[in-house]
């Protein structure tokens, strides 16, 4: 019956997620290599722990 009111934990990650992503995606447009790679990476160890979560 509460659960109805709990946060979804994996929302706030999965919003993260893809603004990094967007970031990223426009660090590639502007040529940013080096820029486009770093968000990537950041994007994959959230989108990992977004994965852990969801598991739990």
């Amino acid at each position: 019956m509460f659960r109805l009111f709990r946060r979804d934990p994996t929302k706030k990650l999965r919003k993260q997620y893809d603004a990094k992503l967007e970031q990223a995606m426009l660090a590639q447009r502007r040529g940013d290599i080096r820029g486009y790679a770093q968000l990537t990476s950041e994007a994959e160890q959230l989108w990992q722990e977004l994965q852990q979560k969801q598991q739990q």
